[in-house]
């Protein structure tokens, strides 16, 4: 996958803790994540679940919504997560990466 702004949104499961995040590199900011590699809040409450990302044409855009969505509520999260992906389901899976039970 070639290197693209993105926001991307993690949580610990079904409804659980969200996360979201702004990179350029998904697959390596997904690997670090996943390998909890770094102290953090993600690796605190095991938030590794890829549940949605947006690809971006400049980094700029991308740190736009990725503050535009932390100002949101939680069920503005919720919402938007299941408008693409009402289960929940772990799209990491998709790119590669091993399921989390």
């Amino acid at each position: 996958m070639e290197k693209q702004p993105c926001v991307y949104i993690l949580v610990s499961g079904h409804y659980g803790t969200i996360y979201i995040g702004v990179t350029s590199d998904l697959m390596g900011r997904m690997h670090q994540h996943r390998s909890k590699v770094a102290d953090g809040f993600t690796k605190k409450y095991a938030v590794h679940h890829l549940v949605r990302f947006e690809f971006f044409a400049d980094m700029e855009g991308a740190i736009l919504r990725e503050k535009q969505l932390k100002n949101w509520h939680r069920q503005w999260k919720v919402n938007l997560i299941e408008s693409d992906n009402p289960h929940w389901i772990d799209l990491a899976v998709n790119l590669g990466f091993p399921a989390i039970g």
